[in-house]
């Protein structure tokens, strides 16, 4: 994890407290007692460091706290909803990277002496990836619009969210699927980006937690 000199760091002060008992500070990356693992190797997202942090008697001044004492789960939580929102956006570019590398794909890959892009099953994927960005891209401007004017996006954020990585997985693997044996292949980077993919159905929350963030909105908003 060599590219990170800051951590924001989440930890339990009073386990008997629960989520109330859970602080946030902010920690230097020389600070005494923090060690840095190795980096991850992970499936995807190469360009991304990941590793372990261990703490070894390590103490934190009280000004380097994040809000008041017990709030950290708090202040998770308010970052959640805006990251979701952020990773939805991020799914939609890069879904509509892959819509537009497949279609070029295809307009000029020739089987059987024409375009596949002829055919009905590539213009079928074509067309399916090309509505759900579509609606993903609506879904994260209302989102984000909502956010701006400050109101509570909790639900929508999950909704977004979960529509737009999951529409993400479906368009990359109809992109490997034109680009047929080729795309396959680490030559190109439809495999990169189909691999670079499955992780945003992951972090920020998975999709099993976003459905779950959904339904409950939906109990608490009839009364349930």
């Amino acid at each position: 994890m060599s590219s990170t000199d800051t951590f924001v760091i989440f930890f339990t002060l009073d386990r008997a407290k629960g989520s109330k008992g859970i602080c946030a500070v902010v920690v230097e990356r020389d600070a005494p007692g923090l060690e840095v693992g190795k980096n991850d190797e992970k499936m995807g997202l190469h360009g991304s460091t990941t590793a372990q942090l261990f703490f070894r008697d390590m103490r934190v001044p009280v000004a380097n706290r994040i809000g008041d004492e017990g709030k950290g789960f708090a202040t998770a939580l308010k970052t959640l909803d805006i990251g979701r929102i952020g990773l939805a956006a991020h799914s939609v570019g890069a879904a509509q990277r892959l819509l537009e590398g497949s279609l070029e794909h295809a307009k000029a890959r020739r089987q059987f002496g024409k375009s596949i892009a002829e055919a009905q099953a590539i213009q079928w994927m074509l067309a399916d990836a090309a509505t759900e960005i579509h609606a993903a891209r609506l879904m994260t401007y209302d989102a984000a619009a909502r956010a701006d004017r400050g109101e509570r996006v909790t639900q929508r954020a999950a909704m977004t969210k979960l529509f737009a990585t999951e529409m993400l997985g479906r368009v990359a693997d109809a992109a490997v699927q034109i680009h047929g044996g080729m795309g396959y292949m680490r030559e190109l980077w439809i495999e990169r980006a189909y691999r670079d993919a499955r992780i945003t159905r992951i972090y920020e929350g998975t999709s099993e937690m976003q459905r779950l963030v959904i339904a409950r909105g939906l109990l608490e908003d009839s009364g349930a």
